[in-house]
Protein backbone atom coordinates (compact mmCIF):
# COMPACT_ATOMS: atom_id res chain seq x y z
CA UNK A 1 0.00 0.00 0.00
CA UNK A 2 2.53 2.60 0.69
CA UNK A 3 4.80 1.66 -2.51
CA UNK A 4 1.63 2.12 -4.36
CA UNK A 5 0.70 5.61 -2.37
CA UNK A 6 4.55 6.70 -3.50
CA UNK A 7 4.11 5.87 -7.14
CA UNK A 8 0.51 8.02 -6.95
CA UNK A 9 2.27 10.68 -5.10
CA UNK A 10 5.28 10.80 -7.86
CA UNK A 11 2.85 10.72 -11.12
CA UNK A 12 1.15 13.72 -9.18
CA UNK A 13 4.15 15.39 -8.57
CA UNK A 14 5.45 14.62 -12.49
CA UNK A 15 2.17 15.94 -13.77
CA UNK A 16 2.33 19.05 -11.94
CA UNK A 17 5.83 20.17 -12.61
CA UNK A 18 5.27 19.35 -16.42
CA UNK A 19 6.32 22.25 -18.65
CA UNK A 20 5.20 22.97 -22.23
CA UNK A 21 7.44 21.41 -24.99
CA UNK A 22 9.46 22.75 -27.56
CA UNK A 23 7.74 21.88 -30.74
CA UNK A 24 6.85 23.56 -34.07
CA UNK A 25 3.63 24.07 -35.23
CA UNK A 26 2.22 26.66 -37.82
CA UNK A 27 0.77 30.16 -36.35
CA UNK A 28 -2.48 31.84 -38.34
CA UNK A 29 -0.04 33.56 -40.83
CA UNK A 30 1.07 30.29 -41.83
CA UNK A 31 4.74 30.59 -40.24
CA UNK A 32 6.56 28.41 -38.11
CA UNK A 33 5.98 28.96 -34.39
CA UNK A 34 8.17 27.02 -31.53
CA UNK A 35 5.96 26.32 -28.66
CA UNK A 36 8.44 27.57 -26.06
CA UNK A 37 7.68 30.74 -27.36
CA UNK A 38 5.13 30.70 -25.49
CA UNK A 39 6.62 31.39 -22.03
CA UNK A 40 8.08 34.34 -22.88
CA UNK A 41 6.19 36.85 -21.40
CA UNK A 42 5.93 34.58 -18.22
CA UNK A 43 1.81 35.18 -18.44
CA UNK A 44 -0.24 32.63 -17.26
CA UNK A 45 -2.19 30.96 -20.20
CA UNK A 46 -5.22 28.78 -20.97
CA UNK A 47 -3.96 26.47 -23.80
CA UNK A 48 -6.80 24.34 -25.50
CA UNK A 49 -6.82 21.33 -28.00
CA UNK A 50 -9.47 21.63 -30.41
CA UNK A 51 -10.66 20.23 -33.26
CA UNK A 52 -13.38 21.93 -36.11
CA UNK A 53 -15.27 18.30 -35.67
CA UNK A 54 -15.13 18.85 -32.03
CA UNK A 55 -18.69 20.44 -30.78
CA UNK A 56 -17.48 20.68 -26.89
CA UNK A 57 -14.23 21.78 -28.13
CA UNK A 58 -16.02 24.95 -29.67
CA UNK A 59 -18.63 25.40 -26.79
CA UNK A 60 -15.75 25.54 -23.94
CA UNK A 61 -14.23 28.32 -26.34
CA UNK A 62 -16.62 30.30 -26.72
CA UNK A 63 -17.55 30.26 -23.42
CA UNK A 64 -14.39 31.87 -22.69
CA UNK A 65 -14.21 33.88 -25.63
CA UNK A 66 -17.72 35.11 -24.60
CA UNK A 67 -16.24 35.78 -20.62
CA UNK A 68 -12.89 37.04 -21.36
CA UNK A 69 -13.39 40.57 -21.66
CA UNK A 70 -14.58 40.50 -17.90
CA UNK A 71 -11.93 38.12 -17.05
CA UNK A 72 -9.25 39.81 -18.38
CA UNK A 73 -10.09 42.78 -15.53
CA UNK A 74 -9.47 40.66 -12.80
CA UNK A 75 -6.40 38.42 -14.20
CA UNK A 76 -3.75 39.19 -16.80
CA UNK A 77 -3.66 35.76 -18.71
CA UNK A 78 -3.80 34.73 -22.30
CA UNK A 79 -5.67 31.94 -24.66
CA UNK A 80 -3.95 29.83 -26.74
CA UNK A 81 -6.42 27.62 -29.02
CA UNK A 82 -4.43 24.99 -30.68
CA UNK A 83 -6.05 23.34 -33.58
CA UNK A 84 -5.37 19.05 -33.72
CA UNK A 85 -6.94 19.47 -37.39
CA UNK A 86 -4.76 17.49 -39.80
CA UNK A 87 -2.97 19.49 -42.92
CA UNK A 88 -6.37 18.22 -45.08
CA UNK A 89 -8.36 20.78 -42.83
CA UNK A 90 -5.80 23.38 -42.06
CA UNK A 91 -7.15 25.71 -44.15
CA UNK A 92 -10.63 25.18 -42.58
CA UNK A 93 -9.73 25.02 -39.55
CA UNK A 94 -7.81 28.68 -39.76
CA UNK A 95 -11.10 30.29 -41.07
CA UNK A 96 -13.13 28.94 -38.83
CA UNK A 97 -11.21 30.27 -35.75
CA UNK A 98 -11.36 33.38 -37.58
CA UNK A 99 -14.77 33.51 -38.33
CA UNK A 100 -15.42 33.15 -34.98
CA UNK A 101 -13.21 36.17 -33.59
CA UNK A 102 -10.62 34.06 -31.64
CA UNK A 103 -8.07 35.76 -33.47
CA UNK A 104 -8.48 38.56 -32.08
CA UNK A 105 -8.18 37.30 -28.19
CA UNK A 106 -6.75 34.00 -28.85
CA UNK A 107 -3.28 33.39 -29.63
CA UNK A 108 -4.53 30.74 -32.61
CA UNK A 109 -1.72 27.58 -33.13
CA UNK A 110 -2.54 24.49 -35.57
CA UNK A 111 -0.53 21.55 -35.23
CA UNK A 112 -1.01 19.69 -38.06
CA UNK A 113 0.91 16.72 -37.53
CA UNK A 114 -0.13 16.57 -34.08
CA UNK A 115 3.18 16.73 -32.65
CA UNK A 116 2.20 19.59 -29.81
CA UNK A 117 -0.81 17.30 -28.96
CA UNK A 118 1.68 14.05 -28.40
CA UNK A 119 3.85 16.24 -26.51
CA UNK A 120 1.03 17.09 -24.26
CA UNK A 121 0.42 13.40 -23.49
CA UNK A 122 -3.54 14.99 -25.46
CA UNK A 123 -5.77 11.67 -26.73
CA UNK A 124 -8.74 13.45 -26.80
CA UNK A 125 -10.61 16.90 -27.23
CA UNK A 126 -10.87 19.06 -25.99
CA UNK A 127 -7.98 19.23 -23.42
CA UNK A 128 -7.42 22.34 -21.77
CA UNK A 129 -4.81 23.53 -19.81
CA UNK A 130 -3.95 25.83 -17.09
CA UNK A 131 0.01 27.01 -17.33
CA UNK A 132 1.60 29.15 -14.64
CA UNK A 133 4.00 32.32 -15.74
CA UNK A 134 6.66 29.79 -16.22
CA UNK A 135 4.67 27.32 -18.25
CA UNK A 136 4.15 24.67 -15.32
CA UNK A 137 1.11 23.16 -15.69
CA UNK A 138 -1.52 23.93 -12.57
CA UNK A 139 -4.83 22.53 -14.38
CA UNK A 140 -6.28 20.33 -17.02
CA UNK A 141 -9.45 18.72 -17.81
CA UNK A 142 -10.84 16.78 -20.86
CA UNK A 143 -14.36 16.93 -22.24
CA UNK A 144 -16.75 20.14 -21.53
CA UNK A 145 -20.13 21.00 -19.43
CA UNK A 146 -20.96 24.22 -18.95
CA UNK A 147 -19.36 25.57 -16.29
CA UNK A 148 -16.03 24.36 -16.79
CA UNK A 149 -14.89 27.23 -17.79
CA UNK A 150 -15.26 28.69 -14.43
CA UNK A 151 -12.92 26.33 -12.93
CA UNK A 152 -10.30 27.75 -15.65
CA UNK A 153 -10.52 31.11 -14.71
CA UNK A 154 -10.42 30.09 -10.95
CA UNK A 155 -6.79 28.26 -11.78
CA UNK A 156 -6.08 31.53 -13.85
CA UNK A 157 -6.97 33.69 -10.91
CA UNK A 158 -4.41 31.62 -8.25
CA UNK A 159 -1.79 31.78 -10.78
CA UNK A 160 -2.05 35.89 -11.11
CA UNK A 161 -1.80 36.43 -7.39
Amino acid sequence: MRTFLLSIALFISAVCAAQVPSVTVENVKGESFDTKALLKEGTPMIVSFWSTSCKPCIRELDAIYDALPDWLEEADFRVVAVSTDDSRLLAKAKSFAEGRGWGEDYTLLFDKNQDFMRAMNVSVVPHVFVLDGKGKIVYSHTSYVPGNELELFEAIKKCSK
